[in-house]
């Protein structure tokens, strides 16, 4: 009875002080600016993205069309009109702006981030500039990889079970369990980069153990949330009806919004886990961290 009171007592203490964080640290306001950078890089990264596809057996359409999983009916239509329009004008010196554009929103917007990843550390940022946005970079390619990667699985897994099953000559049950794995390892992917931004995001020496249970809130919270969302605003959600023709672009904003707060409160869930282990509820060595 006393270790149920205990730890009764330890989430509580968690659930009120990541409360607290979300106040303090205004993570609605740095959400709002999270995805004003990410509305800036949406359709730029959706072009580059494109035009890696070429180097795959990908197609764009099979690429496109995955989109309507997750994304509102509106805010699906906008993204291939607004695609429609940008292809018909495509050629290199467009695609190298878009490029540009897209890797320096991208770099933004991993500013606006780590921000909300340093606040919620209690440390400030003093790492340079260059290296700031060579973190976003690499970010801007990690995510291309995730969503060609999940892509490939999602379009072609069902022909790659078979031919791992044909190859190493394995029965119908691996066939069965392949098709929960094709669905399940983009989610790992995903759960990786995520533990990787948050790794490396905040200017404070953080190990993998620390950061997991943020990945994992954000990875399976992005994906319901999205889900839940979408299926929202198909059935009952009435933005064209509200806002009229800029219905969709307010969909897409409030989607973006969400995605942003997802991300910023698995930094928080970290940042509670972590002040929770010290005896004083302080940070550990914190300005030595911040100079990682």
């Amino acid at each position: 009875m006393n270790k149920f009171l205990g730890k009764l007592k330890k989430w509580k203490s968690l659930v009120l002080h990541l409360k607290q964080q979300f106040k303090k640290n205004e993570l609605t306001a740095l959400g709002a600016q999270l995805s004003y950078y990410l509305i800036l890089s949406f359709f730029p990264f959706l072009i580059v993205l494109i035009v890696l596809l070429n180097f795959t057996p990908l197609t764009e359409g099979q690429t496109i069309s995955q989109l309507s999983y997750i994304l509102p009916d509106e805010v699906f239509q906008l993204t291939l009109t607004i695609l429609d329009e940008i292809r018909s004008g495509l050629n290199a010196t467009l695609l190298s702006v878009s490029s540009l554009a897209t890797i320096w929103a991208a770099s933004k917007g991993t500013s606006a981030l780590i921000k909300g990843l340093n606040k919620a550390y209690q440390v400030t940022e003093n790492r340079s500039f260059f290296r700031l946005r060579a973190m976003g970079i690499v970010f801007t390619f990690g995510l291309a990889f995730i969503i060609i990667f999940s892509l490939f699985f999602l379009v072609f897994g069902r022909f790659i079970g078979l031919a791992i099953s044909e190859y190493l000559g394995f029965t119908e049950a691996f066939l069965s369990l392949w098709e929960y794995l094709r669905y399940g390892i983009p989610l790992l992917v995903l759960f990786f980069i995520f533990t990787l931004m948050f790794r490396i995001g905040p200017n404070y020496s953080l190990s993998f153990k620390d950061v997991y249970p943020g990945a994992i809130f954000s990875t399976l919270g992005w994906i319901i949330i999205s889900l839940f969302f979408s299926f929202y605003v198909n059935n009952y959600g009435a933005f064209s009806r509200l806002y009229g023709s800029i219905g969709a672009v307010i969909a897409l904003l409030i989607w973006l919004n969400i995605s942003s707060l997802i991300v910023l409160i698995g930094g928080e869930i970290n940042a509670t886990r972590l002040w929770y282990k010290n005896s004083n509820h302080k940070f550990p060595d914190a300005s030595e961290s911040s100079s990682q």
